[in-house]
């Protein structure tokens, strides 16, 4: 089953192995680098047009992400 914890914790891997900083992502995505650590961290979900820029800034797959391929 898919789970809000479960795509947390896989976009908060994604982040901290991008090699990335907050503030690159969040400049690059024109939010607040707060919202970042906010993703890191669990408390929040990004909005579904950050999460596919935030997709294509870190070079995901987004059905990974949205744990869409370990269900099907």
């Amino acid at each position: 089953m898919i789970t809000i914890q479960n795509i947390q914790i896989r976009l908060a891997e994604a982040i901290k192995q991008s090699g990335l900083t907050q503030t690159e992502i969040a400049n690059r995505l024109n939010i607040n680098s707060t919202q970042i650590c906010s993703y890191i961290k669990g408390r929040k979900m990004p909005a579904i047009d950050t999460l596919a820029n935030l997709c294509v800034i870190l070079d995901l797959d987004a059905n990974e992400i949205l744990c869409v391929t370990e269900n099907r």
